[in-house]
């Protein structure tokens, strides 16, 4: 696995601006946004975290990271699936994750929608990825966008299929974040590592 971490040499590292405010943005920075991701359970992962962090901070839905993995079964889809009003009442009451009721529904809805296209032979990573044609997009604008076209299309096609919470303003964060869009400043040192 390619290291995205700075070098340890005493030189300053220019980061994305939004990363240099908590330590936990820069590891997150460093090593995972924008880092492509291929595998079709972890992009769903991805995803669902995306919808939470909908009208609050990406900082928020990191430092519950752990708390949603235990709450939501390490994010497998087919467990996630078979959770019922039971669940959301458990969840609801979860210090661990984002308590939203709409959000958390979505989750489990999302999960059966995952596991529909699964059955019909729609591979989640293979459809993501194929609506974005030649991915990843480098941004060399160095102006970070809240959507996209791709991000628009792949919302929509997406809500077709029965997901929740993946409006275009969601896809494209979690496009920037599983690497499909390549939104790192044209001065950071992660740019030229993804582009």
């Amino acid at each position: 696995m390619k290291s995205h971490s700075p070098s340890s040499s005493t030189a300053p590292v220019t980061r994305c601006r939004w990363a240099e405010t908590n330590p936990l943005l820069r590891t997150y920075h460093d090593e995972e946004w924008g880092v492509p991701v291929h595998d079709s359970r972890m992009l769903w992962e991805m995803l669902m975290l995306e919808g939470f962090q909908a009208g609050l901070s990406w900082l928020t839905v990191l430092r519950r990271r752990e708390g949603f993995r235990k709450a939501f079964a390490a994010f497998d889809p087919e467990q996630v699936a078979r959770f019922d009003e039971a669940d959301v009442e458990r969840l609801m009451q979860d210090p661990g994750i984002i308590r939203a009721r709409a959000k958390i529904q979505a989750t489990i809805g999302n999960a059966r929608a995952y596991l529909a296209m699964q059955e019909q032979g729609e591979d989640f990573s293979a459809f993501c990825w194929g609506m974005v044609p030649g991915a990843p997009v480098v941004n060399t604008t160095g102006q970070v966008l809240a959507q996209s076209p791709a991000s628009q299309a792949l919302s929509k096609a997406l809500k077709q299929r029965g997901f929740k919470f993946v409006g275009p303003v969601i896809v494209y964060a979690w496009m920037q974040a599983v690497g499909m869009v390549v939104d790192h400043d044209p001065a950071c040192f992660r740019y030229d590592a993804e582009s």
